[in-house]
């Protein structure tokens, strides 16, 4: 067992079975619907259940962690008498981040035998969750607090970000687009093709005419990053709201490009970047050379 514990939030978008199965803590973030308030508890029946629902008309709306429950639940790790690393969103794309580290700093001097590593991950989604993965399986192979830490400052901003959203008046109501660029998307079916860069923000990559165009667009980029290294045994992580028939066609064009690559899983989008992007996004995620809009 590891003198240290690795926790993240539920944004990192793991499935709640591998939390559990490598007993890695998470802090959820809340959402509502209508007057209802749920914690993101990362089942995927629960992330079926809330595209369904969303398909149906529901709307989402996201609560940030405060620095109190952040408090609380650093608390609990570090009265294991272990150091603790942990990772959530881009500080980017989150007050949270920042609520982390001033509850951090609340509660450090109270534990100063122990060390609380808050990491700027610079990733979000299925990226967190990458991140988290790969330095969970150095963690439980024997490596050091300091070279897991070492090993995820090096290689976080080599985790590939792609996504497509299938309905642009989600991103506009987050504020991300016009409505006048929704309302012109919508009616020319326009579909943004977005990655993440190095400094940690949703950008758009391209613009295309309809949502065969933007998977295409999707595979074609995560082809060209698979082109650049050695792939064979690479895990790569396709997420997906409610439109896992898509998910499969880019598993497939994957694998008949490059059929040593290693296991390639399918799993729900966590609900908390779905409230934001809706039904019919679909990401992939992977370690690669680095970070290209191609």
């Amino acid at each position: 067992m590891s003198d240290y514990i690795i926790a993240t939030s539920s944004t990192s978008d793991l499935p709640r079975t591998w939390l559990e199965a490598h007993a890695i803590p998470f802090i959820s973030y809340t959402y509502t619907v209508g007057d209802k308030l749920f914690e993101d508890d990362c089942r995927e029946e629960t992330r079926d259940a809330v595209y369904a629902g969303m398909r149906k008309g529901d709307r989402l709306k996201t609560s940030m962690i405060n620095e109190y429950a952040y408090y609380d639940f650093f608390k609990t790790l570090l009265e294991t008498g272990k150091n603790v690393i942990f990772l959530d969103m881009s500080q980017k794309m989150s007050v949270s981040y920042q609520n982390a580290n001033k509850a951090a700093e609340m509660i450090r001097p109270e534990y100063p035998e122990q060390t609380l590593y808050v990491m700027d991950t610079l990733c979000i989604s299925g990226g967190l969750g990458t991140l988290v993965e790969n330095m969970v399986q150095r963690m439980e192979a024997g490596a050091s607090f300091q070279e897991v830490i070492a090993w995820g400052e090096e290689n976080k901003l080599k985790i590939a970000h792609r996504f497509t959203v299938d309905d642009l008046n989600y991103l506009k109501a987050g504020g991300r687009v016009s409505n006048a660029a929704a309302l012109v998307g919508s009616m020319l079916s326009v579909k943004p093709v977005l990655y993440v860069p190095d400094r940690g923000t949703l950008d758009v990559a391209k613009k295309v005419r309809g949502r065969k165009a933007a998977l295409k667009a999707i595979l074609d980029g995560v082809l060209h990053d698979l082109s650049q290294i050695d792939p064979s045994g690479l895990k790569i992580h396709i997420l997906q709201a409610d439109c896992r028939a898509d998910a499969q066609a880019v598993k497939d064009g994957i694998l008949a490009a490059y059929p040593q690559v290693g296991e390639i899983t399918i799993t729900g989008l966590g609900v908390v970047i779905g409230a934001h992007c809706g039904p019919g996004l679909l990401t992939v995620f992977y370690l690669c050379n680095g970070r290209t809009p191609e």
